[in-house]
Parts: C-alpha cells; sequence; structure tokens
C-alpha cells in the first residue's frame, strides 16, 4: 500500500530563501514577483523570505549552497534567465547552473526549487515568466513548499523511529 504525500502549505514558521540572478532583470523580477505571489498566497509573510541577488545564473548555486549551509531556511528558490545567445557560452552556464543548485541541494539536504529559466530567445522567457506558459517563478515556489514539507514529514517519520 503506498501512501501519497503532498504539501501544499508551509509549515508554520517555515523560513525561505529566494535567490535572483540580476542579469536579464526584466525577466528575473517578473520570476520574482511570481515566487513571492506563491509564498503570500499561502500563507509566508514577508520576513520569512529571504531575497538574495546575485550576478548571474552562474554565482546562483554558490549563493544558494551558503543559504542552505546556514540551517535558516526550510527550502531555497532559485531564480535566473539564460537566453540562447551566438557562442556556447550558453550551454556552459546553463548546465553549471543546472549541476551546481542540483549539488547544492544534494550536498545540504535543503530543498531548492529550480526556477532558472533557458530560452531560445526573450519572447520565450517573457511567456515562462508570467505568459500563456504561466510564471516559473510560482512553480519554482511551490515546488519549494512541497519538498520543504516532504522533508520535514519524513524528518518526522525518521525521528520516531
Amino acid at each position: 500500500m503506498s501512501i501519497k504525500r503532498e504539501g501544499h502549505s508551509p509549515r508554520s514558521g517555515s523560513v525561505f530563501a529566494i535567490v535572483v540572478s540580476k542579469f536579464n532583470g526584466f525577466i528575473t523580477q517578473k520570476l520574482l514577483d511570481g515566487a513571492r505571489d506563491c509564498l503570500h498566497r499561502h500563507g509566508v509573510a514577508d520576513d520569512r523570505i529571504n531575497i538574495v541577488s546575485c550576478p548571474g545564473a552562474f554565482e546562483i548555486p554558490q549563493i544558494a549552497k551558503r543559504l542552505a549551509e546556514s540551517g535558516k531556511y526550510q527550502a531555497i528558490i532559485c531564480l535566473g534567465c539564460i537566453m540562447r545567445g551566438e557562442t556556447p557560452h550558453f550551454e556552459y552556464i546553463a548546465t553549471a547552473t543546472a549541476n551546481g543548485i542540483e549539488h547544492a541541494a544534494q550536498t545540504t539536504g535543503i530543498p531548492m526549487g529550480f526556477g532558472v529559466l533557458t530560452t531560445d530567445n526573450l519572447e520565450q522567457a517573457i511567456e515562462r515568466a508570467g505568459g500563456k506558459s504561466g510564471n516559473k517563478g510560482w512553480d519554482a515556489a511551490m515546488s519549494a513548499i512541497e519538498m520543504a514539507n516532504l522533508f520535514s514529514t519524513s524528518e518526522k517519520k525518521k525521528r520516531k523511529k
């Protein structure tokens, strides 16, 4: 028999960090707005949200890992936008960012919501930052809430044993 667990509301007192890239700020601000809206609609007050800006997507994993290691946060929400250009730079930055965030989550044990867009152009980015495709900042925040709750539930069960 399997038990389905979902965590749609944050635990009381949960604190979240949002790491947001300043590069492509027109888009990342919309992602940030979406993430904050999600957290607010799920009962997280502003004083329980720590927003940290960093230069670009490449720096997101470094900051996210440092914040996770502080032990202050139930989850970290990572937001950025990488758009394809005419060189392979896109591939390197997108891969390093995704791998870095995954590594930070695995090594710290703190859930990380992935809201880093990797798009071919500005139009695709706009669609994913509040257009027809929704807001991936909101989605990353919702994932962070759910994962923090799942981690909390599994920790409680582990302690009971």
